[in-house]
């Protein structure tokens, strides 16, 4: 088994599977990556058991084969190398030995069949996703999602298609995010819980990428194919919590403000507030909005005023300011609508403006008891 290819062009592909390989693997044929040659296509792949991802790369060659080469150690040398073709020949001696314009390089490598077999999905829907769109749904919604193990199904970003648009649901119970699209449909109704993982993966490669995802998923696994990449992984298992039964449907106190500005205004005052609940203030009246926090512990405190467009009756909410920060950030907006009825209920956070045609987003932050 032998084949040519660039160093760089190989560096590049072999740098976005390495992000499918954990650090600490209890298969250690899980360290490589697998090399399976069929004349001109070589195609790498990466496993963790449950996300496997793979590239297709057309090279020179006239031989077939498949082996498993370790990772880290090709990653290491392959970064060193400037612009140069490799050329890779496999040893009687179970070694791979790969040959530049200035040495030959010798690595032990493990046969390739010993690599979990991806799995070959059965009868599955499919469903078509610009990589812009879908790069966008996952960085929307997944710093949403939450980090708690004995509830697995909040830990990923649900998907939810159907011919009237596209879905995307992330919560940890303190704050949830619904990122919807009308003008992307899927032919059948389908839903299912994406891990966290897979997504950033996707959410780092797609975000340049011009081209179509496609889409295919039965109840255990998902495949997202596009360019030279297929990206297969296991689903979470379980249901999703009815995330509509908890946006609240009737919010008479809308508040528009400036999103930079407020952010700011958060952000500053949050360092003043208590280290444990990260409480802060939202006095609301006329047109002004009073941002504060305390720290009775230390005697810290602090308050800022805004202006704000306001319509509704005079009210105070307390608000965990990480969660409003990391809500403001994700948006790209110049203003902002929070819609809130009661200071015990849901506040809803929208953009004002910078959609595009047929996008909508819902934040929803859960408010925290302020101890007047």
């Amino acid at each position: 088994m032998k084949f040519i290819i660039s160093s760089s062009y190989l560096l590049k592909q072999l740098q976005v599977l390495g992000n499918v390989i954990n650090s600490s693997n209890t298969l250690p044929i899980l360290d490589n990556f697998l090399f399976d040659l069929d004349q001109n296509v070589l195609t790498v792949s990466a496993s963790d058991l449950e996300t496997t991802m793979s590239a297709t790369l057309n090279i020179d060659s006239q031989s077939k084969g498949s082996v498993a080469v370790p990772a880290k150690l090709l990653l290491e040398i392959l970064k060193t190398f400037p612009e140069q073709p490799l050329t890779f020949t496999v040893e009687e001696n179970s070694t791979i030995e790969i040959s530049s314009n200035s040495g030959k390089y010798a690595l032990a490598y493990a046969p390739g069949d010993e690599f979990p077999k991806s799995v070959n999905l059965e009868d599955p829907s499919v469903t078509l996703v610009p990589a812009g769109v879908l790069a966008t749904a996952i960085s929307k919604t997944i710093f949403a999602a939450g980090n708690d193990d004995l509830r697995p199904v909040m830990s990923g970003v649900f998907f939810q298609f159907s011919p009237q648009g596209l879905i995307f649901v992330a919560t940890d119970a303190h704050k949830l995010v619904k990122y919807a699209r009308t003008d992307v449909t899927a032919s059948q109704v389908a839903d299912f819980i994406m891990p966290k993982k897979p997504l950033t993966i996707l959410k780092n490669i797609l975000t340049s990428s011009e081209t179509e995802v496609k889409i295919e998923y039965n109840d255990s696994n998902a495949t997202f194919s596009f360019e030279n990449y297929i990206l297969m992984c296991r689903l979470i298992d379980g249901k999703y919590p009815n995330y509509e039964a908890v946006i609240p449907k009737e919010n008479p106190n809308k508040l528009m403000i400036e999103r930079s500005q407020f952010l700011s205004s958060v952000r500053r005052v949050a360092i003043f507030s208590n280290k444990t609940t990260h409480q802060i203030r939202l006095k609301i009246a006329g047109a002004e909005l009073n941002v504060s926090a305390e720290d009775i512990d230390y005697s810290n405190k602090a308050e800022e005023r805004l202006t704000c467009d306001y319509q509704g009756d005079d009210m105070q909410i307390g608000y965990n300011s990480r969660f409003l920060t990391e809500m403001l950030t994700n948006l790209q907006s110049d203003m902002i609508m929070l819609e809130m009825s009661l200071p015990n209920r849901a506040g809803i956070l929208t953009p004002v403006d910078g959609l595009e045609e047929g996008e909508t987003v819902t934040m929803l932050v859960m408010p925290v008891m302020l101890n007047n």
